[in-house]
């Protein structure tokens, strides 16, 4: 009886010591590692505590700016400022439907199309325009950041996709 006893509280002890000593342990903060000697608006990388919660949020693309032509146009979308702007917007409602914010953000892809205005380049200008509005100046917490140019997205009027990972103590 003795041995039965002592299987069952060894666990429950073990809980209550692993318990005690996550209280008292100092919780790990997430860490936004800079870019030495820059002031570019984005992370280096970014440390995440295992106590954290992690939000992977899917690819957001532009809303429609001007109904008055076809859905698969540029002119129904905007230039590249313009749709960034659109999905950025978005990303921050679904976060916020979330209960989390942009600083919540820790880790961004960005697919940008060519803009045949810039000679098929992407217009990583216009995107930083819109970017800044939401990350750096007022809002210090910066991702960690790529940008790939890609040959096209699923409708020929979209020129940006952003996907996001955002994570909270």
């Amino acid at each position: 009886m003795k041995k039965i006893i002592a299987t069952v509280l060894t666990p429950i002890a073990f809980g209550l010591l692993c318990s005690a000593a996550q209280a008292a342990a100092p919780a790990a903060e997430i860490v936004r590692h800079k870019i030495p000697n820059s002031d570019f608006p984005i992370a280096l990388a970014v440390t995440i505590p295992p106590t954290a919660t992690i939000h992977f949020i899917s690819g957001q693309v532009p809303a429609v700016v001007n109904k008055e032509v076809p859905g698969d146009t540029l002119a129904a979308f905007g230039d590249t400022k313009a749709q960034t702007e659109t999905v950025l917007k978005k990303i921050k409602e679904i976060l916020e439907g979330m209960k989390l914010q942009m600083s919540d953000v820790v880790k961004m892809q960005v697919f940008l199309v060519g803009d045949p205005a810039k000679g098929g380049k992407a217009d990583t200008k216009g995107f930083m325009e819109a970017y800044t509005q939401y990350f750096g100046g007022a809002q210090p917490n910066l991702p960690a950041r790529a940008v790939v140019q890609v040959a096209g997205l699923s409708n020929p009027g979209w020129l940006v996709e952003i996907e996001v990972v955002a994570a909270k103590k």
